[in-house]
């Protein structure tokens, strides 16, 4: 069974086109599917650990591994909170690594991880793996977000762009090479092009609300499934653009700057931010940003179990923030702790 936490579901859904395909149940969305349990007592003695080797402490005794995979762009809230089971509970292991959204969901499916961060909801066809494979899962939302599209902070003569802009630069088989092809105005330079890769989440929303279909993009562009070197990509490059996660953006804000965008239905551009995100204003590339939880491997591991409870808490929305993501509002927040407390424990 897939049990789901949608922040507003009915109203988000509309404002941002998600595609709820199951069946709506107060704020939950449930489907059906079975479990799988794994622990681990011989993991490494470091209690937080991220794809960078970084430990956050040492413990002797008895450990219990999570396993955390998935979006780049949900990985610094999932870091952070890693780092803070990790000060409360010495005998945890939490491993957070990034891979893409669709990576970490097919990893949570195949029990070879306990949580995926994505920046998509999963999928109809991986909803049937599951449960053809009788695993059982719990989608999350655990906070909002913003994609930024970004250019060198050098850049002089873009503060803001178009929906049909953005599709005319990333749309498939773009002509555009350079700025002057968007508009006349704009220089005769080359535009060096910058994004994630095919397996992101954030390529799926985007090429989705810009294109018009998923995964639909050109396919000459830089592309990493590590936000920091798209980051430093435009840092380093006066001509550069590129989207990624708003967090990647309010965290570099001294080696880029955010363009404005102007609204599907027009009016006047609005610039990515906290308030802009919440409010849903900064419109059409506003999302909700998910974990997803194998169920039956959680029943048993204090270590995830531990982890959820956080990410859910007022700590845990303190250290999203901090992280550069937008928190939860209280009406939210509460349906997605509503679900946490419905998660098995043995």
């Amino acid at each position: 069974m897939l049990t789901r936490s949608l922040p507003n579901p009915l109203a988000l859904a509309a404002s941002l086109a998600l595609p709820l395909a199951c069946t709506l149940v107060g704020s939950s969305l449930l489907l059906s599917s079975g479990c799988t349990v794994e622990s681990s007592s011989d993991a490494p003695a470091a209690t937080a650990t991220t794809e960078d080797g970084e430990a956050a402490a040492t413990a002797g005794g008895e450990l219990v591994k999570v396993d955390i995979q998935g979006s780049s762009t949900v990985y610094p809230v999932s870091a952070a909170v890693a780092a803070a089971v990790a000060a409360d509970n010495p005998n945890h292991v939490v491993a957070v690594s990034r891979s893409g959204s669709g990576p970490g969901i097919k990893a949570v499916i195949a029990g070879e991880a306990d949580i995926a961060n994505a920046s998509r909801q999963i999928k109809d066809s991986e909803l049937e793996t599951a449960q053809t494979d009788g695993i059982e899962i719990t989608e999350l939302t655990v906070a909002l977000d913003g994609i930024a599209v970004a250019v060198h902070p050098d850049n002089d003569w873009v503060e803001s762009m178009t929906v049909a802009q953005l599709k005319k630069i990333w749309e498939p088989d773009s002509p555009v090479t350079k700025w002057s092809d968007v508009d006349s105005s704009w220089p005769d330079e080359e535009i060096e092009l910058y994004g994630p890769d095919t397996e992101s989440g954030t390529f799926e929303y985007f090429t989705d609300v810009i294109n018009g279909k998923k995964k639909a993009q050109r396919t000459n562009y830089q592309a990493s499934s590590n936000d920091n070197q798209l980051v430093n990509g435009i840092a380093d490059n006066k001509y550069a653009l590129g989207y990624f996660g708003f967090s990647y953006l309010e965290n570099n804000r001294d080696k880029m700057k955010g363009l404005k965008i102007v609204p599907p239905d027009g009016g006047e551009a609005v610039a990515p931010s906290s308030e802009t995100i919440k409010s849903g204003e900064y419109a059409p590339l506003t999302r909700p940003l998910f974990i997803y939880i194998n169920n039956g491997r959680y029943a048993d591991n204090v270590a995830a179990q531990a982890f959820v409870e956080k990410m859910v808490s007022e700590a845990g929305q303190e250290l999203i923030t901090k992280a550069g993501m937008v928190p939860l509002g209280s009406e939210d927040l509460e349906a997605s702790r509503q679900t946490v407390e419905g998660l098995p424990k043995n």
